[in-house]
């Protein structure tokens, strides 16, 4: 009888909160969902104008491969980083790629680093934080990774000590997910010179920038471009900016010319490019509609608040106050339903079958997303996480 081939036990936390969401229902609890950092709805409608005229062009190279350029969609790559940064690159010693959404391109970068042929150290922010860049290192048999320190004292910003001798890459997350904590100016700064001196490469997933809370806020490409000795990338994407839009994989890296040009190498050999018609549609919001990505990030921040003041009114404790996105990063309560709580995810498995709420457990933390409208369901929030009556030491 024909049989997985892989090993037992190996989905990530997303597979299984969202095969434990399943049961539930199956089982006919009606569910709070929180998990899910997946906004509903349609895109800008600015976005889907454009994407509409795009599809109903007679444009030959509207309908064909994009590869590593966009020739239905000229100087895409820089035109869609250029809208999301302060800083102006057009004399910068970089290169661009544009990409089909950052999670496939994550599983390329070790490779680009060498690792089909040679082991490669990988540094990740996965603990707690987003696993597919370790789960991408897993299925690489030279790829070996290891997790920064992410920690409530250091505010889920490592420092670049932390950075184990002979690391090749390290793959950073900023504007983080789960904690909403987002990089400096400075904090880059030191990160980049850490990186330049010990021929390290760089690497920032960007997707949540946009939706920056504070102006502390940069992107890895505002400060990159002062070290000309290091090798970089950052990548940005549609996914989360242009209202609901996250079916909308399209998106664009810049770096250094070194790095780039590995990834494009690789990139090249692994697929055919984005679907040019969302690129163009994407690419039209960020230029001609900056207010309808405000009342977005407006509305995220504004539940961001809601909910923080809603779970702290209820006892929970957070993490760290979100500065970015739309996720809120909270410690594991000690006791809860007059009963001790083990972990992370035990409270959270508790908290689905007693109450319905669903968030994700990040090791020793929960995530609760905003991308529900927490305004609609406030009082059973309430009512569920004071059932709970959850207790610290």
């Amino acid at each position: 009888m024909p049989k997985s081939r892989l090993p037992a036990g190996a989905a990530n936390v997303f597979q299984k909160i969202r095969q434990k969401r399943s049961e539930a229902i199956a089982q006919g609890v009606s569910l709070l969902d929180l998990s899910i950092g997946e906004p509903k709805g349609p895109a800008l409608l600015s976005a889907r104008k454009a994407a509409s005229d795009a599809v109903m062009s007679d444009d030959e190279p509207m309908h064909a491969y994009q590869y590593n350029d966009s020739p239905a969609v000229p100087r895409f790559s820089e035109r869609f980083v250029a809208a999301h940064l302060d800083r102006d690159l057009s004399a910068a010693n970089v290169d661009y790629v544009p990409i089909s959404g950052v999670k496939p391109v994550l599983g390329l970068l070790p490779l680009a680093c060498g690792c089909a042929t040679h082991e490669v150290t990988v540094a990740t922010m996965t603990k707690p934080g987003y696993p597919i860049p370790a789960n991408w290192c897993d299925l690489f048999p030279y790829a070996n990774h290891y997790a920064l320190n992410l920690t409530v004292a250091n505010a889920f910003r490592f420092d670049p000590s932390d950075i184990a001798a002979g690391t090749d890459l390290v793959m950073t997350n900023y504007p983080h997910n789960p904690s909403g904590q987002v990089a400096t100016a400075e904090w880059f700064a030191a990160l980049c010179q850490h990186c330049s001196d010990n021929d390290i490469r760089l690497f920032n997933d960007a997707a949540y920038c946009s939706l920056s809370h504070t102006d502390e806020s940069v992107t890895l490409s505002d400060i990159a471009v002062d070290f000309p000795n290091l090798s970089w990338s950052e990548a940005f994407t549609a996914a989360k900016l242009i209202g609901n839009g996250t079916g909308w994989h399209v998106g664009a890296m810049v770096g250094s010319p070194d790095f780039i040009g590995d990834i494009k190498e690789i990139k090249g050999k692994a697929d055919a490019g984005f679907v040019a018609p969302m690129a163009a549609g994407a690419l039209a919001s960020l230029e001609t509609d900056q207010d309808g990505i405000a009342v977005y990030r407006k509305m995220y921040r504004e539940r961001l608040a809601m909910l923080s003041a809603l779970l702290m009114e209820c006892g929970m404790q957070l993490a760290l106050e979100p500065k970015a996105g739309f996720y809120t990063l909270w410690k594991t309560p000690t006791r809860a339903f007059g009963e001790a709580v083990e972990s992370a995810k035990a409270f959270n498995l508790a908290m689905i079958d007693k109450t319905g709420v669903v968030g994700v457990n990040f090791g020793d933390f929960l995530r609760y997303a905003v991308c529900a409208d927490v305004a609609a369901i406030e009082d059973y929030l309430r009512r569920a996480f004071m059932a709970a009556d959850v207790k610290y030491d």
